[in-house]
C-alpha cells in the first residue's frame, strides 16, 4: 500500500491530480515460488515466442526480467514498428486498451530519465549470484561514484521532457516537434536523439545545475508516433491537454489497483467509484433466502429434468474463473450468462443455455411466489446451490448422506457491467478438471493443471478429490470417446472413490494409445481389454 500511495505522492507533487487511491494489500515475505514467469532458464533469456512471434499465453513480458517489452525494440532491434506491436499485445494482457497504453507510456515519460551512464561491465552480478558477503544486496555499480549521474540500470540515458518533475504535455511536444536519429546511449543502447541541433540543451541535467542536455526517446516512445492507431491517440492527447491528464490518470489507477479485486475489498477515503475494468455486481437490495427457501430450491432443481453431470458443470464453470492473484473471476455476477463467458467453447454453449434457461425459470417462479417481494434469490446464487444440490444427490445415490454447505449473497452483474474485452483473459484454455485443452497449448497439461489450481488457491488434496470428484460425476468438456477420458467408474454422476480405486489398481496395466500421444489406455494384465482411456492429467 505505501509503495503505491508513495507513488501517488510523488505525481501529486509534481503538480499531477490523481484519481484516486485504495488500501488493502498485503505483503508477502519470502519470494513466491508458485508463479509461472516463463519457460526460460536464463535472466533476459526469449523462449517465449512461437511462429509469427506469438507470445505464449498467459506471458506477458517479452522477455524474462523484464516488466514490459524491451524499450530498444523488439530484442534490442530499434523499430518502432516491430516495436508497436509487442506493446500491443503486452498490454492488451494486462487488460489495457490502446487509449490506455499510450497514456500509460506517455505520462509515464513525462517525468524523470532514463539511467545508462555507462557499460554495464561497470555492474555486478545480481543479488542472489553476488557473493554472501554482498547479503544480498547485488548490482553493485563500480562506474564513477556508483550513483546519482553514474547510474547504469536501463544502458538507455537521458530524459525525454524540459520539465522532468512537472506535469506537462512536454512528452508529446518533442516526440511530435523533432525528427529522430538512431544513436546509442553511453552504455551502448539503442536509443533516439533530435535531428534538430537546437534542442541541445533544452533538458536539465538531473544532478548538475550548470549541465543541460537534448532530450532522448525510446524505440517505444517512437512507436506511440509510428503506429497509426497509436498515433491517432498521440496526437488527439497532444492537442487536449486535459483529456490527456485523465487518461492517464485513470489508467494509473487501474494500473495500481487491478489486481485487488471488486471494489468491495477497497479500504480508505479516496477510493473513486466502481469502473468498468474491476468487474463490479449490485448491491444487495433483498432479503437473502433462508434454509427453507434453500431446501425449496434444491427441490426444484432436483425435480426441473437436469442431470447432475449438468448442475456441477455449470456452478464448476461459472465459480473456476476466479483468480486468487487478481481477485477476478468466480461466481458472483453469474457472468457465465453473458458474453464472453457464455461463448467459450469450454463452456459447451448449448448445453449451458439449456441450464441456464432452465436456472432462470425456477428463479422467477420463486422470486415471484414470495409475498411482498422481500426474499429473492440471485441467478449467481442458485447457479451455485443447483450445484451443492446435485453434489448432494449423487453422494446420496452412492449411499450417503451430506450436505454441502451454502452461503447466499452473490448478486447478477448486467453486460453493461461486463468488460467483454478483459474478460477474454478469464476463458479456460487449459481446465484439467474438466479434462479440457485448448488447441494451441504448448506445455505439459499436468503442468497447467497446477497453475490452475494455484489461481484457485486449492491445495494438493483439494485438487487431488476435485478431480476424482469431478471425473464420476462425468463433467468432462466434449463428447464422444473424448468425454470419457479418465471417467474411471461405471457408475457415472454417483459420487464414489471409483476414480482413485481404478486408477491404482494393479490389475491394469497403463500404456500410451496407439492412436493419440496425449492419451492413455489402460488394458486388463490377463485379456489385453482396453478398461478405460486417459489422460496426462
Amino acid at each position: 500500500d505505501l509503495m503505491v500511495l508513495a507513488g501517488n505522492v510523488a505525481l501529486e507533487s509534481m503538480g499531477f491530480k490523481t484519481f484516486g487511491f485504495a488500501g488493502g494489500r498485503e505483503d508477502v515475505w519470502e519470494p513466491q515460488e508458485d508463479v509461472y514467469w516463463g519457460p526460460e532458464s536464463e535472466w533476459l533469456g526469449d523462449n517465449r515466442y512461437s511462429g509469427d512471434r506469438m507470445l505464449e499465453n498467459p506471458l506477458a513480458a517479452v522477455q524474462m526480467g523484464l516488466i514490459y517489452v524491451n524499450p530498444e525494440g523488439p530484442n534490442g532491434k530499434p523499430s518502432a514498428l516491430e516495436a508497436a506491436r509487442d506493446i500491443r499485445e503486452t498490454f492488451a494482457r494486462m487488460a489495457m486498451n490502446d487509449e490506455e497504453t499510450v497514456a500509460l507510456i506517455a505520462g509515464g515519460h513525462t517525468f524523470g530519465k532514463a539511467h545508462g551512464a555507462a557499460s554495464a561491465e561497470n555492474v555486478g552480478p545480481a543479488p542472489e549470484g553476488a557473493g554472501i558477503e554482498e547479503q544480498g544486496l547485488g548490482w553493485k555499480n563500480k562506474f564513477g561514484k556508483g550513483n546519482a549521474e553514474d547510474t547504469i540500470t536501463s544502458g538507455l540515458e537521458g530524459a525525454w521532457s524540459a520539465t522532468p518533475t512537472q506535469w506537462s504535455n512536454g512528452f508529446f511536444d518533442n516526440l511530435f516537434g523533432y525528427d529522430w536519429d538512431l544513436i546509442k546511449s553511453p552504455a551502448g543502447a539503442w536509443q533516439w536523439t533530435p535531428t534538430d541541433p537546437a534542442a541541445k540543451g533544452t533538458v536539465p541535467d538531473a544532478h548538475d545545475k550548470t549541465k543541460s542536455h537534448a532530450p532522448m526517446m525510446f524505440t517505444t516512445d517512437l512507436a506511440l508516433r509510428m503506429d497509426p492507431i497509436y498515433n491517432k491517440i498521440s496526437k488527439r492527447f497532444h492537442e487536449n491537454p486535459k483529456q490527456f491528464e485523465t487518461a492517464f490518470a485513470k489508467a494509473w489507477y487501474k494500473l495500481t489497483h487491478r489486481d485487488m479485486g471488486p471494489v468491495s475489498r477497497l479500504l480508505g477515503p479516496e477510493v473513486p467509484e466502481p469502473q468498468l475494468w474491476q468487474d463490479s455486481v449490485p448491491e444487495v437490495d433483498h432479503e437473502l433466502i433462508d434454509a427453507q427457501d434453500i431446501a425449496t430450491l434444491k427441490a426444484k432443481v432436483l425435480a426441473s429434468g437436469l442431470s447432475v453431470s449438468e448442475l456441477v458443470s455449470t456452478a464448476w464453470a461459472s465459480a473456476s474463473t476466479f483468480r486468487g492473484s487478481d481477485k477476478r473471476g468466480g461466481a458472483n455476477g453469474a457472468r457465465i450468462r453473458l458474453a464472453p463467458q457464455k461463448d467459450w467453447g469450454v463452456n459447451q454453449p448449448a448445453k449451458l443455455a439449456k441450464v441456464l434457461r432452465t436456472l432462470e425459470t425456477i428463479q422467477k417462479d420463486f422470486n415471484r411466489s414470495q409475498p411482498g417481494g422481500k426474499t429473492k434469490v440471485s441467478l449467481a446464487d442458485l447457479i451455485v446451490l443447483a450445484g451443492c444440490a446435485a453434489v448432494e444427490e449423487a453422494a446420496k445415490q452412492a449411499g450417503h448422506d451430506v450436505r454441502v454447505p451454502f452461503s447466499p449473497g452473490r448478486t447478477d452483474a448486467t453486460q453493461e457491467m461486463t468488460d467483454v474485452a478483459s474478460s477474454a483473459v478469464l476463458e479456460p484454455r487449459s481446465d484439467g478438471f474438466r479434462n479440457h485443452a485448448a488447441d494451441e497449448i504448448d506445455r505439459p497439461v499436468e503442468e497447467l493443471l497446477i497453475d490452475r489450481s494455484q489461481l484457485l488457491t486449492l491445495t494438493a488434496p483439494e485438487m487431488t478429490v476435485l478431480i476424482g470428484g469431478m471425473r464420476v460425476l462425468n463433467t468432462n468438456t466434449g463428447s464422444g470417446p473424448l468425454a470419457q477420458l479418465g471417467v474411471f467408474t461405471k457408475r457415472p454422476e454417483t459420487l464414489t472413490n471409483d476414480f482413485f480405486v481404478n486408477l491404482l489398481d494393479m490389475s491394469t496395466d497403463w500404456r500410451k494409445s496407439p492412436e493419440c500421444e496425449h492419451s492413455f489406455e489402460g488394458r486388463d494384465r490377463t485379456t489385453g481389454e482396453v478398461k478405460w482411456t486417459a489422460t496426462r492429467v
